[in-house]
């Protein structure tokens, strides 16, 4: 392996003492030759190098580097970290509410600052954040899938001058040559660099109540047969849903103690619910995980901390983490989740009882992930982990340098198993989506700089989009095939007068329709008929004159012929013996007479008629007539015509001879094969709706974003943001605002109603905009004032003009106003202690500390809204004061 890639400008083995793999000095390369790069390798190999190459690089010519994370706690953590490589007064921070020497080289920052810097300028240009700036870290990079992040990272790509290079730091994603090929399209050159690569590779286990076991075979890539569910273990044949026990999962002690029998600790131990790892935890009992002098290490720090921090001990877990036990969720105080991270990065702490949160980039590997289930509750209901959640999870096993190898253990449950297990585990990782959605800031932003063609173009550049062409390409394919298609098909009728066509069709369908009439009348008639033959042959005599045509007597016209005798049938009607107008005898049934000649007398000289005697009584015999029966054959008169017989049917009869002649006179019955044109005629009108409907759709699902945007033009415009396309004062105050319904946020704070408020009324109302409550059973005992409830009263009605507006445009961004929890924040602003605050409410410490901090991001920005009053710039900064202390305060010095 070669450590030093020949255009390096520095020397490598200085700046890391160490052998590089393949993909990073492949980076390195890249950025020497001054491209972008993509950097997908899995957690853990090494990718954070990269990044810092891109800083040493940029010291080494007095030039700067921006480095940006998704959260602030991974901020907090690259500012320690940076501090500790590079020296302190060379790293800067820069989080919302946070600023800490800004001007340095080093400048570390959420992905929305960073966003939120390059809305000041013209798209494309550098600004005077950018100055100096050679490279821009985007660490995290998959955080683009997240639905409530992910427009952040596609907008900060996009308005990224080019001349800046973008190292973006990625897990392995399914499409990443997609997201390269993205970036090199709208930002400039870019290279994607792929590992697959793991340093510490992962070895999967499998534990149930029996014991752990490895999850796949010696492959890696199937179940290890020993944990396939032989057939005696199914539910029994015929048994209903009950008919057999549901399998176990095995207790957390009996989980734990196979971890420690193996030397696999310390672990991160998943649990989906911050209730279940609190449990965990308790249900250890006085279990201790570590040795007297880790246990003397522990109880220095953790006494040092409760010192300095004597409200920040948590109930049930100050002992736990004695004897090395924690719990690390978004409930807990983000002070001691800080002591639970440093302690276990240290090797103090020995099993961290995590909910998935911990997995989205906190630096914090261990020897053993432990994943308790492999489903979990979200928005849409219960599911399946997905791989890539899987994996992110996974991926904590294995420290760089301290482990030869990695373990990731599942865990058998009552609905998932080691066919899930293992599945998951040998699966690839999902591809990025776009998460793409225009909201309220960002056009207010870009219209205050740009015009609405500039802005089209820029939306119209988002992943979001680039991935739309790509699925749509196949669509625009088939609509290109169904107009080549098309056109060869006009050209092959282009002679034809489909006029003179129309007519003849016109005529065709007329015969059809007369044939059917005659059809029904002809069937009326003869319904009839044969009501009344039946009657009248009942009274006929010999000498009675008939018409015959049917299953005894077969012709092709009815036969004239007069009855002769009438002999016994098999039924309840007689058979019919009769002499036909040809000089034939016929025995026939009631059914074969088809008409009977009442009106002209009978012949008598029948009477004297004998049928031949060879002739057996049964219908459909017929034996040739003598001269005697000749004479009397011949006196039989034809059968009468359809004119006479029936009027109405011949009527109808002769409309259909009269359209089969002007059909036959038609130019077009000269044409040949007819049918041939009309299929092809037929054809070309198919894909015209085809065309017609497939280009509906591709401008549909490909202007999906900018119609989205437009929308929300519309709506700025009905609240006064925007006159024409130009950003009005209420518009410019709005773009300044950083939030998730940045409108809302400004017709609130721009309404007035926050004016008179004072400094602790003023943190609460802001609150009640900025405050989500997930659980409808929260609950606290501090009442909100008058005052405040005042002026929430006097939103309202804005509010709920807001409501409508986005209903009809098909806007789903949240309009919170939450007047129940708030009083927590106007208390704490009064100076009620941290201990009282917590015991008043329901919500768990991390719970509040969040309101508090989401509040105090929404109060720092109030200072720097223009147009705003000079009164609520002070009582904002005021409000600041109250409540930016332990723990709310971010602890960065």
């Amino acid at each position: 392996m070669n450590n030093s890639p020949p255009s390096s400008r520095l020397d490598l083995k200085t700046l890391f003492p160490f052998e590089l793999d393949d993909f990073q000095l492949q980076a390195i390369a890249a950025l020497e030759a001054d491209k972008s790069v993509v950097v997908c390798a899995p957690t853990g190999s090494g990718k954070t190098l990269i990044g810092e190459y891109a800083i040493h690089r940029a010291l080494a010519t007095g030039r700067r580097v921006l480095y940006t994370t998704p959260l602030k706690a991974l901020s907090n953590q690259k500012l320690r970290d940076f501090r500790n490589q590079f020296g302190a007064d060379r790293v800067g921070l820069l989080t919302g509410d946070v600023s800490v020497n800004r001007e340095a080289p080093i400048l570390v920052m959420t992905t929305e600052i960073f966003r939120n810097m390059l809305y000041g300028t013209p798209i494309g240009e550098v600004g005077t954040s950018l100055t100096g700036v050679e490279a821009v870290v985007l660490d995290e990079c998959h955080y683009m899938n997240d639905r409530q992040r992910g427009t952040v990272w596609e907008e900060s790509i996009i308005y990224c001058p080019a001349e800046v290079q973008l190292v973006a730091l990625s897990a392995t994603v399914a499409n990443s040559d997609q997201l390269t090929d993205w970036i090199d399209r709208v930002h400039g050159p870019t290279e994607l660099i792929y590992s697959n690569y793991r340093p510490v590779p992962l070895h999967f286990s499998f534990c149930n109540p029996k014991g752990l076991f490895p999850l796949l075979d010696d492959t890696q890539k199937q179940i290890n047969p020993r944990l396939k569910i032989k057939r005696s273990q199914h539910r029994p044949k015929g048994a209903n849903q009950r008919g057999a026990p549901r399998p176990e999962a095995p207790p957390i002690a009996f989980t734990l103690s196979k971890l420690r029998e193996k030397d696999m600790l310390p672990a991160i131990y998943f649990i989906f619910s911050r209730k279940g790892c609190d449990q965990a935890v308790t249900n250890l009992g006085a279990l201790s995980l570590v040795n007297d002098a880790e246990a003397a290490l522990l109880k220095t720090a953790i006494d040092e901390f409760l010192a300095k921090n004597p409200d920040a001990g948590r109930a049930g877990q100050v002992e736990a983490l004695y004897r090395g036990i924690a719990a690390h969720h978004a409930g807990i105080l983000p002070a001691w989740k800080g002591l639970v991270e440093e302690l276990f990065q240290q090797g103090l702490i020995k099993v961290v009882f995590a909910t998935e949160t911990l997995a989205a980039g906190i630096n914090m590997p261990a020897r053993t992930t432990v994943i308790s289930s492999l489903s979990k509750r979200t928005d849409l209901g219960h599911r399946l982990l997905n791989p890539s959640e899987f994996l992110q999870m996974a991926g904590r096993a294995g420290r760089r340098g301290m482990d030869k190898e990695g373990y990731v253990v599942t865990v058998q449950t009552p609905f998932e198993g080691a066919k899930e297990a293992s599945y998951l585990a040998t699966s690839e990782p999902d591809p990025l989506v776009s998460q793409f959605t225009p909201s309220y800031g960002m056009v207010l932003n870009l219209l205050q700089t740009h015009t609405i063609a500039e802005a089209k173009e820029l939306v119209e550049r988002s992943f979001g989009q680039y991935l739309s062409t790509l699925y749509l390409r196949p669509q625009q394919q088939e609509i290109d095939r169904c107009k080549a298609e098309l056109s060869q098909l006009e050209a092959q009728v282009a002679s034809v007068d489909w006029k003179l066509m129309a007519q003849y069709e016109k005529l065709q369908g007329r015969l059809k329709e007369e044939s059917r009439l005659l059809k029904t009348l002809q069937s009326q008639a003869d319904e009839m008929h044969s009501g009344e033959l039946a009657i009248a042959l009942s009274f006929a005599v010999a000498g009675t004159l008939l018409t015959l045509k049917g299953e005894h007597v077969r012709m092709a016209n009815p036969l004239p012929s007069v009855l002769v005798m009438k002999i016994q049938g098999s039924g309840q009607f007689p058979y019919l013996v009769c002499l036909g107008q040809n000089n034939r005898w016929y025995v026939s049934t009631v059914s074969d007479v088809v008409n009977l000649r009442g009106d002209i007398p009978r012949i008598r000289e029948v009477d004297d008629l004998v049928p031949p005697s060879e002739m057996p009584p049964k219908p459909g015999q017929s034996r040739s007539g003598n001269e005697q029966t000749a004479a009397i054959a011949n006196r039989i008169p034809n059968a009468p015509g359809l004119a006479d017989d029936d009027p109405e049917v011949y009527a109808q009869f002769q409309r259909v001879k009269a359209v089969e002649a002007q059909m036959d006179a038609h130019p077009v019955s000269q044409w040949g094969d007819r049918s041939y044109l009309l299929k092809r005629q037929k054809r070309i009108e198919t894909l015209r709706a085809e065309v017609r409907d497939r280009q509906g759709k591709l401008e549909q699902q490909a202007q999906r974003h900018w119609e989205e945007f437009t929308n929300l033009i519309d709506i700025l415009q009905h609240f006064g943001c925007l006159q024409g396309l130009v950003p009005t004062p209420l518009g410019q105050a709005t773009a300044s605002i950083r939030g998730d319904n940045e409108l809302w946020l400004g017709l609130a704070i721009m309404s007035g109603e926050f004016a008179p408020l004072d400094p602790h009324h003023l943190a609460a109302a802001c609150a009640a905009l900025v405050t989500e409550v997930s659980r409808p059973d929260s609950w606290t005992r501090y009442d909100i004032s008058g005052d405040v409830e005042e002026a929430l009263g006097g939103l309202r009605n804005i509010r709920r003009q807001l409501f409508q507006a986005q209903r009809r445009h098909q806007v789903t961004l949240p309009v919170w106003l939450e007047d129940e929890l708030i009083g927590l924040v106007e208390q704490w602003a009064l100076g009620v202690e941290w201990t009282e605050l917590c015991e008043n409410t329901s919500l768990d410490e991390g719970d509040v500390v969040r309101i508090l901090r989401r509040t105090l991001d929404f109060l720092s920005q109030i200072p720097h809204i223009p147009h705003i009053s000079k009164t609520l710039q002070i009582n904002a900064n005021r409000a600041i004061q109250l409540i930016d202390r332990f723990p709310v305060n971010e602890g960065v010095e």
